[in-house]
């Protein structure tokens, strides 16, 4: 039964989520055309009705409280079906139009997606795509992504899961360090030699290595370390050291003899290697927009993903 308490509370609630996403009273104000102080009285109505303080104010900053937070998510949720409510009844529903917001880790959207865009927008001039970098953790609902690419062997059991490929870790270095500093034959060799990594998080010189029964975590260094793959494909191939990449990042490389595999009988584990998993919400009224981006996109990577390492001697 319907709640005559709950449906006053529905449009500040609403408004409530604007005010976190801008993060500020004039901020929301403006989109909602409406002045701060009135937005302070509606989060003041809105704690009293529902007993909780929602935000920490000072004269600088306004900070969501935790349980502020989880009313978030939870309005978060109500939005995202009013939203698929008010699709049922517009062309957005039948007809491929509107905006898609593209989450994929920085290496994916470079080497894989890119080529796809124009043609894919091309074909459905009526869509508006918005591709947004994402390597860390991603929140469909709070962070409004309608598909996340990720690559992982711990796909997120909440959403819908569709697998496109799989990929690999390939560590490599350019011929020419090779010949000045020689090739490791063992993955503790590493330490003496100079390596490129992510430097996201502080843990990220550790590189594990896994043959049969065997396995090595490596602590390494070296003179550079971006989370950037093209630039860090860049310092290997000007001989500034070892690094590792995805497969589809560092296959043509490979082909042209730019770079060499190294230890490439040995299986390197990361954060981001596994499955290349596309999610997206559970729906029973799935958008034509997100409908034919499912479709083309699934098609387009058919033959793109899984390319073949060549094996390449010194």
């Amino acid at each position: 039964m319907v709640n005559s308490k709950l449906i006053a509370l529905l449009p500040d609630l609403a408004s409530f989520i604007l005010i976190v996403d801008e993060g500020s009273f004039t901020a929301a104000a403006k989109k909602l055309n409406v002045t701060p102080s009135a937005l302070s009285k509606l989060v003041t109505r809105l704690e009293q009705a529902l007993s909780v303080k929602l935000f920490e104010r000072t004269t600088r900053t306004l900070i969501i409280t935790p349980t502020g937070q989880q009313i978030y998510d939870q309005a978060i949720v109500m939005v995202n079906a009013a939203q698929q409510a008010w699709e049922l009844s517009t062309t957005d529903h039948t007809k491929p139009t509107g905006a898609l917001t593209i989450a994929a880790p920085e290496a994916f959207l470079n080497s894989v997606l890119q080529p796809f865009v124009i043609p894919f927008l091309q074909q459905y001039p009526n869509i508006q795509l918005k591709l947004r970098v994402a390597d860390g953790e991603i929140d469909l609902l709070k962070d409004g992504i309608d598909v996340a690419f990720k690559l992982t062997d711990k796909p997120d059991e909440n959403l819908v899961l569709k697998e496109i490929g799989k990929t690999n870790l390939v560590l490599c270095a350019s011929p020419e360090y090779i010949k000045t500093k020689g090739i490791p034959v063992h993955p503790t060799e590493l330490v003496n030699h100079d390596c490129l990594y992510l430097a996201e998080t502080a843990t990220d010189n550790i590189w594990d290595f896994f043959r049969d029964d065997e396995f090595h975590s490596v602590a390494v260094s070296g003179p550079y370390a971006v989370n950037h793959s093209q630039m860090r494909l860049n310092g290997v191939k000007q001989a500034l050291g070892i690094g590792i990449f995805h497969d589809f990042v560092i296959a043509q490389a490979i082909e042209s003899r730019e770079v060499v595999p190294i230890l490439s009988d040995w299986t390197i584990k990361s954060n981001y290697h596994g499955v290349v998993a596309m999610q997206y919400s559970q729906t029973k009224y799935m958008p034509a927009r997100l409908r034919v981006f499912i479709d083309y996109i699934t098609k387009a990577l058919n033959e793109k993903l899984n390319p073949v390492i060549p094996k390449v001697t010194m």
